[in-house]
């Protein structure tokens, strides 16, 4: 048995996500102290009791989601299950910065900081209402890169998100994505659909970001990962931190490869993926990416108490 750790990326978010861990795991709660003290805010409060639509902020949103997913490291920690078990680390978007903190490549503070400078970066990058994503299902990758090319004419349109074999985001200047969505029912999507997000993420209007991104990357200490990252960008595993860093940079404009990343850990040998923290999104993925490989989710107490007593 080979196991993946995977992390999620924005839109997981919930409210109260992650407090029955700190109520249960002393280890859990400090991640939430460790964070709040990084922001010198109190981001646990407006997890646990805050509105969703601030929580959905995408500069409270990414660092909240990473703080929940390293709760439920630590809490799995606790209960004898490490990294020792796990051949590689992998995240969707915002989730690649949590597994690079699970893995000890930043510390918890600076992934906060780091995620909190991101997603202003990328909420700043593109004037709201510029930009726009839209959900392709029912189209592979290489008939939805065809989509977005035709849908782009002078504008900027690129698929921004390879899911798995029947789901892929497209994103750029709102106008082409709606033009993407005409071209992608005629081509046989099942369904083309705009998404509530704020920016179009990762597409070349994100250049701003990236530029932003790479300053803020040069300020902090990058640590050998103690397990290898299967990165978004190359959706293969790396070690080197300066590679890391430049995959980071170019993650805030290039495509989430989320197949391709699951397919090549199948490839290697990985059996089973462990999705740590809010929500189940990535499991699902998985399971029409890779019908064999066994899914488990790590987000409350009782999803712990299930693996200890299996």
């Amino acid at each position: 048995m080979s196991i993946a750790f995977v992390f999620p990326g924005q839109g997981a978010q919930t409210i109260g996500m992650g407090k029955a861990l700190a109520d249960t795991y002393p280890a859990a709660m400090d991640v939430y102290k460790e964070v709040d003290d990084a922001l010198g805010e109190k981001l646990s409060t407006l997890i646990w009791e805050g509105d969703i639509e601030t929580l959905t902020l995408t500069e409270n949103a990414q660092p909240a989601l990473m703080a929940t997913s390293m709760a439920a490291l630590r809490s799995l920690e606790a209960e004898g299950f490490g990294l020792d078990r796990v051949s590689f680390v992998a995240g969707h978007s915002l989730g690649e910065y949590s597994a690079l903190a699970a893995a000890g490549t930043f510390s918890v503070a600076d992934t906060a900081r780091l995620l909190r400078i991101r997603g202003r970066a990328m909420q700043q990058a593109v004037p709201v209402g510029a930009g726009a994503m839209a959900a392709v299902l029912g189209l592979d990758v290489e008939a939805a890169t065809r989509v977005a090319a035709e849908a782009a004419e002078d504008q900027v349109c690129q698929v921004a998100n390879e899911n798995d074999p029947t789901q892929n985001v497209v994103s750029g200047h709102k106008e082409a994505v709606e033009r993407a969505l005409v071209l992608a029912k005629e081509a046989g999507a099942k369904r083309a659909l705009m998404l509530p997000v704020s920016a179009p993420f990762h597409c070349a209007l994100m250049t701003p970001a990236a530029d932003e991104m790479a300053q803020a990357l040069d300020q902090v200490t990058l640590n050998a990962p103690k397990v290898p990252l299967v990165a978004n960008v190359s959706a293969s595993a790396v070690s080197d931190p300066a590679e890391i860093k430049s995959l980071l940079v170019d993650q805030i404009t290039g495509r989430v490869r989320w197949q391709s990343s699951v397919a090549w850990m199948v490839g290697q040998g990985v059996t089973e993926f462990w999705e740590l923290g809010a929500g189940k999104a990535l499991s699902g993925m998985i399971r029409r990416i890779a019908r064999e490989a066994v899914t488990r989710n790590v987000g409350a107490p009782d999803d712990i108490k299930a693996l200890v007593e299996g």
